[in-house]
């Protein structure tokens, strides 16, 4: 989040924490994963408290950040964030406006799956919307019937309901599903996505929440649907991971940002 200016308000929270904003990465990443909880309210990817998304501290091997339970997503700051380690304990408080740190603790079990399993993810995205519910419990899952899907072709993994996740137990069959892909669509249940970076997390879910939307629509309608050859689907999915990928993810997240820095500072806080 460079060139962010630090306000007294942002300043104070930080310090309430243990943490100097101007300096500090956690901090900075704190601010970043706010700022996505609150987006993901703009896009209506929120399912009341029980959902949540989850980043790496910087430099803090076996922590990540994840929602204090209640807090809504668009209402979502820098210091309602919990850090948490391998065993779902808070090692930190968060808002000291908040005495009770709890954690969802599906929300750990997943999470923590997916950071202990794959160093090379940042950012975990764990969604129950409509759409991308419809799909979960339609046995032929995602169809390849749309621009949004053919990013996902190949490279999207499906896992079994198991129940309210809420054994750890399930962490090992959830990332053995998951294998190396960065998409999932939790059957009966909700969507997952990561990414190298919150910008990339974003990126992953808003193509996935918007071809499950797709696929929704088009089956309402009626009419019998059109696949793309298998050529084509081939070709696009690799489009999809070309040279200029990276910086195209940047320009989304950047744009996408301002949706949220012109709400105020007030999720820096």
């Amino acid at each position: 989040m460079a060139g962010v200016e630090f306000d007294e308000a942002e300043q104070a929270a930080a310090r309430r924490l243990g943490l100097t904003a101007a300096e500090d990465v956690e901090w900075q990443a704190r601010c970043e994963l706010a700022a996505l909880y609150r987006l993901l309210a703009h896009f209506r990817m929120t399912d009341l408290i029980d959902t949540h998304i989850s980043a790496r501290v910087p430099g803090q091997a076996g922590h990540f950040l994840i929602n204090r339970y209640g807090v809504l997503f668009h209402e979502m700051r820098a210091s309602d964030l919990v850090k948490v380690d391998a065993q779902g304990q808070a090692v930190q408080m968060g808002s000291t406006a908040a005495p009770a740190q709890r954690v969802n603790r599906a929300g750990f079990v997943i999470h923590s799956a997916v950071h202990q399993a794959r160093p090379d993810l940042h950012c975990v995205i764990h969604t129950h919307t409509t759409a991308g519910i419809a799909v979960s419990a339609q046995r032929d899952g995602l169809l390849p019937i749309s621009q949004h899907a053919l990013k996902f072709y190949g490279k999207l993994a499906y896992h079994e309901y198991e129940g309210i996740a809420l054994d750890t137990e399930e962490r090992e069959r959830l990332v053995a599903a998951l294998g190396s892909h960065k998409a999932m669509i939790l059957r009966n249940h909700g969507l997952l996505a990561a990414g190298e970076s919150v910008a990339a997390a974003f990126h992953e879910i808003y193509f996935l929440e918007r071809a499950c939307q797709a696929q929704v629509a088009a089956q309402a309608g009626g009419a019998a649907l059109h696949l793309p050859a298998e050529e084509v689907r081939l070709r696009a999915a690799r489009q999809f991971d070309n040279d200029q990928a990276s910086g195209i993810i940047d320009l989304a997240w950047e744009a996408a940002l301002r949706l949220v820095q012109e709400q105020g500072p007030g999720y820096r806080c």
